[in-house]
Formats: C-alpha cells, sequence, structure tokens
C-alpha cells in the first residue's frame, strides 16, 4: 500500500501543464495531498487553468488541499524550513516546506523535483521521497501508460521547462535500469 503523496508545486505542475494530472489518482487513489502553500501557489492570475485543474480533482474526491495550521507541529517545522532554517540549513520554498512538513508529521512522501533543495531535509527527517521521472516510472511499470506514451509526456514537459533528468522517457528507463 503506498504512502499519501504530498505535492510541492513543481511536481504538482508537470502533471497540470501537460494535461496528464488524471494519472495521479489513477496511480494512487486517495492518497493525493496538495498542501494549502501549494494551492496558493497556483491561485496566481496568469495560472487560472492549473488551479481550475486541480479544483476538479477536488471536486471528484481525488486530491485534498490540507491546511497547516499555524498553532500545529507542522507550523513550527514549515516556518523553520520557510523562515528560520537551523545553522548550516537553507531556506527553501513555500510548496517544497509545506509538503516536507506534512510528510514528516503525517508519515507520507514528499513528491518534489527539486531534490537539490530538499536533500538535507529530506535526509535530515527521514522521509521518503518521489518525482515526476519516478512516477511516470510508477505509470508504466503497472501499465497504465505505455513507453510511447511515456516519452510523449516526457516530451511535453520537457517542452514546459520541467527538468526530469533525461532527454527521454526511454533514457530515463535506461538509467533507471543500469542499462545505458
Amino acid at each position: 500500500m503506498t504512502d499519501t503523496l504530498f505535492f510541492d508545486t513543481d511536481c504538482l505542475c508537470a502533471f497540470l501543464w501537460v494535461q496528464n494530472e488524471s494519472l495521479l489518482p489513477q496511480l494512487y487513489p486517495g492518497k493525493i495531498v496538495v498542501p494549502k502553500p501549494v494551492y496558493t501557489e497556483l491561485c496566481r492570475p496568469n495560472t487560472p487553468h492549473l488551479k481550475a485543474r486541480v479544483d476538479a480533482l477536488v471536486a471528484k474526491g481525488q486530491v485534498t488541499i490540507q491546511e497547516i495550521d499555524v498553532t500545529s507541529e507542522e507550523y513550527q517545522t514549515y516556518y523553520q524550513l520557510t523562515e528560520a532554517p537551523e545553522a548550516g540549513h537553507k531556506i527553501i520554498g513555500n510548496g517544497e516546506a509545506a509538503s516536507i512538513s506534512l510528510a514528516k508529521h503525517y508519515g507520507g512522501i514528499v513528491a518534489s523535483n527539486n531534490f537539490r533543495d530538499i536533500q538535507v531535509y529530506i535526509t535530515e527527517f527521514g522521509l521518503k521521497h518521489t518525482t515526476t521521472s519516478d512516477i511516470l516510472v510508477d505509470a508504466y511499470t503497472r501499465k497504465i501508460i505505455t513507453e510511447a506514451e511515456g516519452n510523449r509526456i516526457w516530451a511535453q514537459m520537457i517542452a514546459k521547462r520541467r527538468r526530469l533528468g533525461a532527454a527521454s522517457f526511454t533514457d530515463y528507463l535506461k538509467l533507471k535500469n543500469g542499462t545505458t
């Protein structure tokens, strides 16, 4: 059974921008959480179509928006990551911080492509982590998409300036399998 996935903005938007967000509830039914700070980032006037797609998933009960109460432990972690990091740690974005904080306090998986910025926190808090690329591999492994569909989605994501770790889905599969 898959743990709950707490999405940051970039990871979620990789699917929203290419209109393939429907893969997420197929893969992880009842396990998709969008932290409120991530949802707020989608409320920008220049991206109403992205917010509308999330709203549609929420209306179908496929995605949950989760607040971070200012009196909660998760808020303390969120504040630490966004405003007052410990010595030797850097401030990270609101979306990444929210997904890390909620995953830490509710035992879930951080869904983020920004591993370089969050790696220290993932390690320090002992969290599980996944990326857009890993999610596409999961969809392929479970036969929800074919390799050709994976390559099409991958190319669309790259066209939207998503960084995925390889030039194509096929190349990423080879990297994951240790073949080049």
